[in-house]
């Protein structure tokens, strides 16, 4: 996955935001949270993303992943796809997927709601 399409598939997800911070860091929110950052100049691109408990476990000592530099060293669940071999493009967009809805989740139910992320029965949209 590239840069273009990165950001193609972040901006897909709903109720996202961008911004470019952190040195020029592509930087995907909802509700105002972090939940996707394409950083560096390097090939292949580094992307970093929110997991469960269980998928950082699988995943922060497969070839080309890591925890995430900064974010998984102040005990927070993060995981950075940084050289092949890696992710391939469809299971780096599972993740990043599954990183939106786990941010969103933490959202209080009035955000959620202004958003349009949550159901009549106070549950966060299974579209996400």
């Amino acid at each position: 996955m590239n840069y273009v399409k990165f950001n193609a598939f972040c901006r897909s997800l709903p109720a996202t935001s961008h911004v470019v911070q952190w040195g020029g860091s592509q930087v995907w929110k909802v509700g105002g949270k972090v939940f996707a950052i394409g950083s560096g100049e390097g090939e292949p691109p580094a992307f970093t993303f929110k997991v469960s408990d269980i998928a950082y476990e699988l995943l922060k000592d497969e070839p080309g992943l890591r925890p995430a530099p900064y974010l998984a060293s102040r005990g927070l669940k993060w995981i950075q796809h940084f050289a092949k071999p890696g992710l391939s493009d469809a299971a780096l967009r599972d993740y990043i997927r599954q990183s939106h809805l786990i941010v969103a989740q933490g959202l209080s139910r009035k955000k959620r709601t202004e958003l349009g992320l949550e159901t009549p029965a106070g549950r966060v949209a299974k579209s996400l």
